[in-house]
């Protein structure tokens, strides 16, 4: 299992200073079924927006 998930999109509520994922799990899907030719094929379904406040 990976010690550290490495992730550089910094608008997402499990981005960590160092670019590291602080989600407890990790659910990574493939657009074609159960398998994937590239990371291009992949989606991170962990992925969640950061909620903006208005000012």
């Amino acid at each position: 299992m990976a010690k550290d998930v490495l992730c550089e999109v910094n608008n997402c509520q499990y981005w960590a200073q160092g670019n590291l994922c602080s989600a407890d799990r990790i659910y990574v899907v493939s657009h074609t079924g159960e398998t994937a030719e590239s990371t291009k094929a992949t989606d991170c379904k962990t992925f969640e927006p950061i909620e903006e406040t208005l000012s």
